[in-house]
């Protein structure tokens, strides 16, 4: 039987330090056939933007191998972002236009030659259209990690999402809450996978004597909830990892701030933590963040309470909702966080479980859409 070969185009780079969805569906994805990843959007505006990539700008525009799967990290002089001003609506148009046109021949050829093409959200669907064209053999799989409106993406991508739809062989979603946007006759629901064997990874905890809190990752990064919580709870220390620019300057004596940080080393501050912390922003989040999640999920999976805002909650037991910004609805919360015992992890699908259900969705009951 041949070997699946698949593409996954993203702004995220498979050789970087920091680990999320699709870097282990990557690496499944590599066990069943040839496997490239493609990473989009990176330019000395990356720098500016405070990209987890910038580490591997050197060694950008050529293919790498890591691991067993094939690297390509297109940097450019510059690359489209949202401006977030109507009245440049044309401008930002015309620059993801000719960014979309400009690809290096290498995506041309990986589209060619692929059976699977996963597009992320975030600036990927505006490659759509050349796939369809390059590719059309191929089945093309759009992986909504997040809803364009809640990343910030420009609406020329969402336009771009809107034209090819229908066309797509799968929409694959990890929460049945994001369907009122992304709904249709293939839209599938397959929830983020954990992988088990990682807790073997944990054994060591980082920690001194007393209560110590972890925060990681930066999407929607709140840091309002540490200058708040770190003055009510001057007893923990709040671990605050990866969160980039946005926690630059954050001082308390309580605090302490790490940059990116190797996955398997994330893992000993949330095995040991006494609870998580998932500190997103008023603005932007949506109820879906309950379900998708990734730190939500690790806290959950080793047992830890987690403070988060109260849309954040869901029915997942553990967790504990604040409303961003009020310091008495974080006080209670992290009050009620500390004084409960240990979650029951729901059970979680393997990386090579979610895996299935992404390249055969329709094979599987669960991931219908109405449960």
């Amino acid at each position: 039987m041949t070997q699946p070969r698949s593409l996954v185009i993203a702004g995220h780079d498979y050789r970087s330090r920091r680990r999320v969805n699709l870097h282990f569906i990557a690496d499944e994805l590599a066990k069943r056939g040839p496997t490239k990843f493609f990473s989009i959007g990176f330019s000395p505006l990356s720098f500016l933007q405070g990209d987890p990539r910038t580490s591997l700008a050197r060694r950008g525009n050529r293919v790498e191998r890591s691991g067993d799967v094939d690297c390509y990290l297109w940097r450019t002089l510059w690359h489209p972002v949202n401006l977030n001003r109507p009245g440049l609506r044309g401008v930002s148009n015309a620059l993801f236009e000719r960014y979309a046109r400009r690809v290096p021949k290498v995506l041309e050829r990986w589209m060619a030659e692929s059976d699977n093409i996963i597009f992320e959200s975030g600036m990927a669907p505006i490659f759509f259209e050349l796939a369809e064209q390059v590719s059309p053999a191929s089945r093309r799989i759009y992986l909504a990690s997040d809803l364009l409106d809640t990343i910030g993406v420009d609406p020329f991508v969402g336009r771009a999402l809107e034209r090819s739809r229908a066309r797509l062989d799968a929409v694959i979603m990890p929460s049945r809450r994001m369907a009122r946007e992304l709904g249709t006759e293939r839209s599938y629901y397959v929830p983020h996978g954990f992988h088990a064997p990682s807790a073997e990874l944990a054994v060591k905890t980082p920690f001194g004597p007393g209560l110590h809190a972890v925060s990681v990752g930066s999407m929607l990064f709140d840091r309002s909830f540490f200058e708040l919580a770190s003055r009510e709870f001057s007893e923990v220390t709040f671990h605050v990892i990866g969160a980039g620019r946005n926690a630059r300057g954050l001082r308390a004596p309580n605090i302490r701030l790490y940059g990116e940080m190797p996955f398997a080393e994330t893992l000993n501050y949330i095995r040991f933590a006494s609870f998580g912390v998932a500190p997103y922003q008023r603005e932007g989040v949506s109820e879906y963040l309950c379900d998708t999640s990734l730190k939500m999920t690790q806290y959950e999976f080793f047992g830890v309470p987690a403070v988060c805002p109260a849309v954040a909650v869901g029915d997942h037991a553990g967790r504990f909702g604040y409303v961003p910004g009020d310091r008495v609805s974080i006080a209670a919360a992290i009050r009620a966080a500390l004084a409960a015992e240990r979650p029951s992890p729901r059970r979680f699908l393997s990386w090579s479980d979610v895996v299935d259900r992404i390249l055969a969705p329709a094979e599987y009951p669960d991931t219908a859409i109405v449960a």
